[in-house]
């Protein structure tokens, strides 16, 4: 096992929702590592600060929203998966210098395939959003044979800036019924469904036929995405596969060992489990 980090977190900003702490702490109990992993709340105006003190203190873990893309520039190396996306989500340090990984390319190709299966040749997708959850989605749907991807999200440029990230098969749509229309699988890359007040990501009435729908964001129970489109015949499934996913993948660069997913699962009282998630 590698040499333990100081400190063990996750940076996000709000980080009610989140569900990391319970399954990665039972990860950590399961291996007898004498670790707890803490969220710690960071509002952007004290990421840099924040970055600073966890490297000082051989600090390791977890970013998720809204800090994905701004903690890649802070590190002093990157994986290449995480150069791919422009985005971090797992880091840790070695002789004082920072390096960040994306591990959520992994947890979204594990997600998609309890869905999809094999059957990935010629997916036709559309991405609702542009950050760094999308940029995850892009690294890892550019290796699926003959794939198509429209992306919309609220500002064109961070779209466009996606589209020439990931050139030859990503296009760029106006809104979310131009993005969805024809398309055979839909994934919500948005932090859109965390609260209950939150519009609806997709007016259920827009889904083609037999459209797979992947959210990204999770829930107790799945989010109200998921719920409506279940109700209405679609197969679909939220995020918390893919958290689990690459959680697991983290806790491997950060010790060194596989992370036990059971009592990961077992942790979130197994809601969002599937048969393919227990191999």
């Amino acid at each position: 096992m590698r040499p333990l980090p100081g400190r063990l977190v996750l940076l996000g900003h709000p980080l009610e929702h989140s569900r990391s702490p319970a399954f990665q702490n039972a990860a950590l109990r399961s291996a007898g590592i004498p670790l707890v992993y803490e969220a710690l709340d960071t509002p952007p105006a004290v990421l840099s600060a924040t970055v600073r003190e966890l490297v000082a203190h051989r600090g390791a873990g977890n970013v998720t929203v809204p800090h994905k893309v701004r903690f890649a520039e802070s590190c002093d190396s990157l994986t290449s998966v995480a150069r791919r996306t422009g985005a971090v989500n797992t880091f840790w340090t070695e002789e004082g210098s920072l390096v960040g990984d994306n591990t959520d390319v992994a947890g979204f190709t594990a997600l998609a395939a309890s869905l999809l299966g094999t059957s990935i040749r010629g997916r036709r997708i559309a991405l609702i959003g542009a950050g760094g959850a999308a940029a995850a989605v892009l690294a890892a749907v550019e290796e699926w044979k003959g794939v198509t991807v429209t992306v919309t999200s609220r500002t064109r440029e961070r779209s466009e800036a996606l589209r020439c990230r990931f050139p030859g098969f990503v296009n760029v749509a106006m809104d979310v019924a131009s993005a969805v229309a024809g398309a055979d699988v839909i994934v919500n890359a948005t932090p859109l469904g965390l609260s209950p007040s939150d519009p609806p990501v997709v007016d259920v009435e827009m889904l083609p036929r037999g459209a797979v729908i992947i959210d990204l964001t999770y829930a107790a129970g799945g989010t109200s995405f998921v719920r409506d489109a279940l109700a209405r015949g679609h197969e679909a499934a939220d995020g918390t596969l893919m958290l689990v996913e690459q959680g697991a993948e983290s806790f491997r660069r950060w010790f060194g060992i596989e992370a036990d997913r059971n009592a990961m699962w077992e942790a979130l009282g197994n809601d969002g489990r599937t048969d393919a998630s227990r191999a």
